[in-house]
């Protein structure tokens, strides 16, 4: 897995780049939901509606962060993540371009989603997600998450998850080494 061409950094939810990539994940997601449920993709009109409705300002500082990936430094991706209490964040619009899947940007966002849940105080994170996300739950499996009992009584959630942060540690200082001329 090549991770060198990938950066991530904070975004504010409403840039040209975030926006593009939140009609992406949201197109792809309304489209896989009735693709399967109803046999054809989103009406065009409802899906305007529901991703003008959703704007993204919950992300925001300072309880939320917009987390942008780029590769080789094209936009490719998002996570975000919210505080919904004191000591609690939620991975949100986790969503990686199709064509960049499979190159190791989701673990980074996820991490550096993670990494901002600590900023912002939260000692644990949760998420949910659909049955039919079947990459997304192997993902959030293989990067620790358990799942739980429901958290919430959304619609679409069919799978919730959980992850308890542990606390940032600065990093260490390396431990002076011998030279080769000092005794030992």
């Amino acid at each position: 897995m090549n991770t060198t061409s990938w950066t991530v950094s904070p975004e504010p939810y409403d840039s040209p780049a975030a926006t593009a990539l939140w009609r992406a994940y949201y197109t792809e997601m309304s489209d896989r939901w009735y693709l399967l449920h109803e046999g054809h993709v989103t009406d065009p009109v409802e899906l305007e509606r529901e991703i003008a409705a959703e704007s993204g300002s919950e992300l925001a500082p300072p309880s939320g962060r917009l987390l942008l990936a780029r590769y080789a430094g094209e936009p490719a991706g998002t996570a975000g993540v919210r505080l919904v209490a004191a000591d609690t964040a939620e991975l949100t619009r986790v969503y990686v371009r199709e064509e960049l899947r499979g190159k190791g940007g989701a673990a980074l966002l996820v991490a550096a989603a993670e990494d901002a849940a600590r900023a912002l105080g939260a000692s644990a994170i949760r998420l949910d997600t659909r049955g039919d996300l079947v990459e997304a739950r192997a993902l959030y499996a293989r990067l620790g998450y358990a799942e739980t009992a429901p958290h919430n009584a959304d619609t679409y959630a069919e799978h919730w998850f959980r992850k308890p942060l542990a606390p940032s540690r600065p990093a260490r200082a390396a431990a002076p080494r011998p030279s080769r001329t000092s005794p030992r």
